[in-house]
Formats: C-alpha cells, sequence, structure tokens
C-alpha cells in the first residue's frame, strides 16, 4: 500500500487538519495550494492518492481532474474529491470526468482516513 499522498487545497485551517490526520497514520502528506500549477505538482510528486479541493485560485478542481485522467501516466491515480461545493450537479460533473470518490466539507476525521486508505489499497 502507498503512503504518499498529495493534498491540493487552499484553506490553511483544512491543509493542517488532513495533514495531521494522515501523518498519525503514517502517511507523507505533500501540499500545493495553486490551482494553475496544480498538475505539475501532480507530475512531480506521483502521490499514491490525490485530495483535490474544487475551488481553487487559477483554475477549478474540475479542471485539474480532466488533466489528470487526460494524461496517460496519471490517468489511473486515485483522486478523493473534496468540496464544500455537494449539489448534485457537483457531483455529476465530477463522476463523469472520473473521481475516484467525493467528500463534501465539513467531513470527519474518520472519513477522511478511512477514503485515503481504501483509494490507496484499490
Amino acid at each position: 500500500m502507498g503512503k504518499d499522498v498529495l493534498l491540493i487545497e487552499d484553506e490553511p485551517n483544512i491543509i493542517e487538519a488532513i495533514r495531521f490526520i494522515l501523518s498519525r497514520d503514517g502517511w507523507s502528506v505533500y501540499t500545493h495550494s495553486d490551482g494553475q500549477t496544480a498538475f505539475d505538482k501532480v507530475l512531480q510528486t506521483r502521490p499514491d492518492v490525490i485530495i483535490l479541493d474544487v475551488m481553487l485560485p487559477g483554475k477549478s478542481g474540475f479542471d485539474i481532474l480532466r488533466d489528470i485522467r487526460a494524461d496517460a501516466s496519471t490517468a489511473d491515480l486515485p483522486v478523493l474529491m473534496l468540496t464544500a461545493k455537494g449539489q448534485t450537479k457537483d457531483r455529476e460533473l465530477a463522476t463523469q470526468i472520473g473521481v475516484s470518490q467525493f467528500m463534501t466539507k465539513p467531513f470527519s476525521n474518520t472519513d477522511i482516513l478511512a477514503s485515503v486508505r481504501e483509494l490507496a489499497a484499490s
């Protein structure tokens, strides 16, 4: 099972919360907060799991997910989309693009950890 997570999120409190939850479980957590350069960070880190926010400066999480799925070297990476925008249309769009799992904020620590473990195992 992999142990590297790339968290693409721009809210400092959420970054720290997720980093704490996952680090305590033995994960290495890399973070990035700029949507415009997020795909470059994916290519650079080659994580086992990506946690991706929808609303980011520079580029939306939906567009970043499209980039990830369009590149042969990253197309199979598990992506957990994490968003405050939990409307059905957002969930449907994420599913169409190829998200692995979708979770709304606020989230529970247990749910984040379970999702990351599940995605890394698949």
